[in-house]
């Protein structure tokens, strides 16, 4: 469950990035998209910074730390102006950049080799999450405004920061 919300959330922010800067922050379309591949790049660049702090650092935690600071940038997004929230909004890729493949790995740890096989399978088709959610947001823009569409993924990262949390006591301080 924790992998369709955050595919979900994932999908949801890189969707309307551009959306939000041309009405929030008033950036024509090129610039709007260059504020996207912003968002690209940070979580490319955090990908590599978080492989590196999971070597010393539980993941379940490290996971569930980005996940609360990921609330906390759309939280800025929603509520702050112009390019301050969609800075906020970025920046929220750099919290994802790790996400995926840290719920996939917690979620067969310790299973046997059939029963990985099974819930990678699972796992596969949470992504799901990724083409529901989006129409969802979709919706809640037409209803409520580009920045208030964002308590969407704001749910979704809730639930990855108890995921994340439940992971860390479960597997207690274990690195990666």
């Amino acid at each position: 469950m924790a992998q369709a919300f955050y595919v979900g959330a994932q999908i949801t922010c890189w969707t309307f990035v551009i959306h939000y800067g041309m009405e929030v922050a008033q950036l024509d379309l090129e610039t709007a998209g260059l504020w996207n591949v912003a968002a690209m790049v940070t979580f490319l660049s955090c990908r590599f910074i978080c492989t590196a702090l999971m070597r010393k650092l539980s993941p379940g935690w490290l996971m569930g730390v980005l996940a609360v600071v990921a609330v906390l940038l759309l939280l800025g997004a929603i509520f702050l102006d112009k390019k301050a929230g969609l800075t906020c909004l970025v920046a929220v890729s750099a919290c994802m950049s790790l996400m995926f493949p840290t719920i996939y790995g917690i979620a067969l740890r310790g299973l046997s080799p059939e029963e990985a096989e099974i819930g990678s399978a699972f796992l596969i088709m949470a992504i799901v999450g990724g083409a529901v959610l989006p129409l969802m947001q979709g919706k809640f823009i037409d209803e409520l405004g580009i920045k208030n569409s964002f308590w969407l993924p704001v749910v979704c990262f809730v639930v990855i920061a108890i995921y994340g949390f439940r992971a860390f006591r479960k597997f207690e301080k274990e690195p990666a």
